[in-house]
């Protein structure tokens, strides 16, 4: 049990997270956010602050409209009694391109200004402004990024005066007049509809040269498309390109025009011939800007993508819990568990004389096992969520350090079980060698080893209640995770409660042998398994170092089973475990190679790697998009994929609807992935997703996929989306 519990013991971390507390400035990935205010006492009436944004080179947030994808920054403010804030001002923005896209944003730093509004009766003295920030920050890829800032300043009566706080008042200095203007009296402006969009003229009472217009509204105006510019006598004709989707033409245009020389307007230009432009609303003051990653709100964003699939209403408490139970009893069933369930039903029957009692206490150490590890699973993930971290159940097969461990220990399992040698994790040699603490030993970690091989079987049974989960306060995530457990360990501790129950198992005898080493195959099976996916996910020099660490641990057994009784033999024995541990935790770090850290391939047989930006891209052109959100440690995904995908009848139902093909590999860590997994409420793969042209939120179709299922799913298109892709 020794070598047993020395590997386990690597595949878990528990991490306590100190509390941090809040400040004016924060440093997250690629990016330094601050709240500043450049005064040191806040006068009743209008005061200046702002959300100050540092980023690093290529890295970028967003305008209040994003362009093509993206997220602007949000603000949920907890103010002192007598203190409110205006909006969010958004200064002159960048287009910034990606791909085929065309997104609306501030690289390098960006100041967004806010308005302090202190009431007459405002109490003077100490105030603190609390401020829970959002934001996305991206370059290619997208990160959701969020904090908690806090501004000190005191409040002061109307007539003192007030000192400058540096750095903030070099900040504000620098950055807070690239607000747009409101229009000059002398401009007109005006728009008509062109076969292809619209064409602005833009009369400033002399000749332009330079002009560009961001729209406030999505879906107006095709974003990358090119902004013809013309000269005029009076100024210029700016022709711009309508969105592909708009149906009918605007009698307004709202937005943002930029001339040369840095002069911007925020306008509303009007059809018809060129006149004063409307001035644009000034938004309605508030203390608590609007937050879409709030709690309150049920669907978290995806990154880089669409609109994101509104989860359908999760089960209650009780429904996910009974779920879970259920999903427990079911995974006693499935390959990757039933042979650790199998080896205890052996020691059932060998200890068939032991006292009663004694059995009861196995099945509760096992059962102690199965959930001491769920627990310790959640807690990690719940604690890795609080600091921010994004991941989804299932991670740790992501770890190439993991998947080597958990290959070396099932292989090293299942030379025990064929014979090679005895370990006590067997359980055949109860009350021989084994002292009865070893054989409890043996019971809970055989339960710990019951959850870590049965973790890739879950979400196909479970995705449901599993998201749920861990969309909840820990309490519920635990109270859920629980009943999966108690499920898992329900069959064993059945039997050893009712003793009549275990009089119907055979009698020991030599038969015991021969089934103990039949069950090496399907460990072998899950070994070979394991290095497929390490070999997939992490290349060919990652494979040879685990078929090194397999050498080892074969010619450790061969030490433990040709001297059984000699100690030296032992040490040695010991000796090897502890240099494959060692192999196992550092070969990943020295060689996977750069090829193998890129995303693996999926492009085969009409798939091809999925992005945000590809759904994006497609849905442009009117094409339904199907997404395979999967991975090759999940064994109910590659069952999908050749039952349901692999079929004539199903390819040819893709091919006749024309419908672009993605999968989202989710075999190493995605945070894309993980995002996209979390806005549709699910927390693991499979995940299938059908984007319908025309609709703003994908189909989710179920975990566990027939031909019937997929080819109905297709038949439900709209007939008009389908044809105006083939016209395509």
């Amino acid at each position: 049990m020794k070598f047993s519990r020395s590997i386990i013991a690597l595949f878990f971390l528990l991490a306590g997270l100190p509390a941090l507390a809040a400040s004016s400035s924060a440093a997250l990935p690629h990016v330094h956010v601050q709240l500043i205010s450049p005064d040191t006492q806040l006068h009743p009436g209008s005061n200046n602050a702002g959300l100050y944004f540092k980023l690093e080179p290529g890295w970028h947030v967003y305008w209040k409209n994003p362009g093509d994808a993206g997220e602007p920054p949000h603000i949920k403010w907890t103010l002192p009694q007598g203190i409110t804030t205006g909006p969010i001002q958004f200064p002159i923005p960048k287009r910034l391109p990606l791909g085929p896209l065309m997104d609306f944003g501030y690289e390098d730093e960006v100041l967004f200004p806010i308005k302090l509004n202190v009431a007459e009766q405002a109490a003077t003295g100490p105030a603190v402004l609390h401020a829970k920030i959002d934001w996305l920050v991206c370059r290619g890829s997208c990160i959701p990024e969020k904090t908690e800032l806090e501004l000190d300043r005191s409040i002061a009566q109307a007539s003192s005066g007030s000192a400058s706080v540096e750095p903030d008042q070099g900040i504000w200095a620098r950055l807070a007049n690239k607000l747009p203007a409101s229009p000059p009296a002398n401009l007109r402006i005006g728009f008509a509809p062109t076969p292809t969009g619209f064409r602005l003229t833009i009369n400033t009472g002399h000749k332009e040269n330079e002009a560009s217009f961001f729209p406030a509204s999505p879906d107006i105006l095709s974003n990358p498309a090119p902004q013809t510019v013309t000269p005029t006598a009076n100024g210029l004709t700016l022709d711009l390109k309508k969105d592909e989707s708009l149906a009918a033409n605007p009698k307004e245009l709202t937005g943002l025009l930029q001339l040369s020389g840095g002069r911007a307007y925020e306008l509303i230009a009007l059809a018809g011939t060129p006149k004063a432009p409307k001035a644009v609303p000034i938004e309605t003051s508030t203390s608590a800007s609007a937050n879409p990653y709030s709690p309150a709100n049920t669907a978290s964003p995806v990154v880089e993508s669409p609109t994101p699939a509104q989860p359908a209403p999760g089960p209650g408490l009780l429904q996910a819990a009974g779920l879970a139970f259920l999903g427990g009893l079911i995974l006693n069933l499935m390959p990757c568990v039933f042979p650790v369930l199998f080896i205890k039903g052996l020691s059932l029957v060998q200890s068939g004389g032991e006292e009663r009692h004694k059995l009861r206490t196995h099945g509760f150490v096992y059962a102690a096992g199965i959930l001491v590890s769920f627990w310790i699973l959640v807690a990690l993930l719940l604690g890795l969520r609080s600091a921010g971290s994004h991941l989804g159940w299932g991670f740790q097969f992501q770890s190439p350090i993991f998947l080597s461990l958990m290959a070396a220990l099932l292989f090293f399992l299942g030379l025990s079980l064929a014979g090679q040698f005895e370990i006590g994790l067997t359980l055949t040699s109860a009350g021989g060698s084994l002292a009865q603490k070893q054989g409890y030993t043996g019971s809970f970690f055989t339960g710990v080893l019951a959850v870590i091989v049965a973790t890739p079987c879950t979400a196909p049974f479970m995705g449901v209640a599993l998201g749920y989960a861990l969309a909840q306060s820990a309490l519920v995530t635990f109270a859920v995770f629980t009943a999966l457990a108690l499920g898992l360990a329900a069959p064993y501790v059945a039997l050893t409660l009712q003793p009549a129950w275990t009089s119907i198992l055979p009698r020991p005898g030599a038969w015991m042998e021969v089934l103990k080493q039949a069950v090496s195959i399907p460990i072998f099976g899950t070994v070979i398994w394991l290095a497929w996916v390490v070999a997939s996910a992490y290349g060919s020099t990652m494979l040879a170092a685990l078929l090194v660490i397999f050498l080892l641990l074969a010619i450790a057994g061969w030490f433990l089973g040709r001297w059984p009784a000699q100690r030296w033999a032992t040490i040695i024995a010991s000796l090897i475990v502890v240099a494959v541990i060692v192999l196992a935790s550092i070969a990943p770090g020295q060689l996977v190679t750069k090829a193998a850290q890129s995303a693996p391939s999926t492009a085969a047989n009409g798939w091809q790697p999925w992005s945000a930006e590809a759904v994006i891209h497609y849905q442009s052109q009117g094409r339904p998009v199907f997404v395979d959100f999967t991975a090759s440690w999940c064994l109910s995904c590659q069952v999908n994929e050749r039952v349901a995908f692999g079929t004539p009848e199903v390819q040819k139902a893709f091919a006749d609807n024309n419908v672009v093909l993605l999968r989202a590999d989710w075999t190493r860590y995605d945070d894309s992935i993980t995002q996209a997994l979390n806005s549709f409420g699910r927390s693991g793969v499979p995940t299938y997703a059908l984007y319908v042209p025309g609709e703003k939120s994908p189909r989710l179709l179920p975990e566990v996929l027939t031909p019937g299922i997929v080819n109905g799913a297709l038949a439900q298109l709209p007939h008009s989306a389908s044809q105006s892709a083939f016209k395509k």
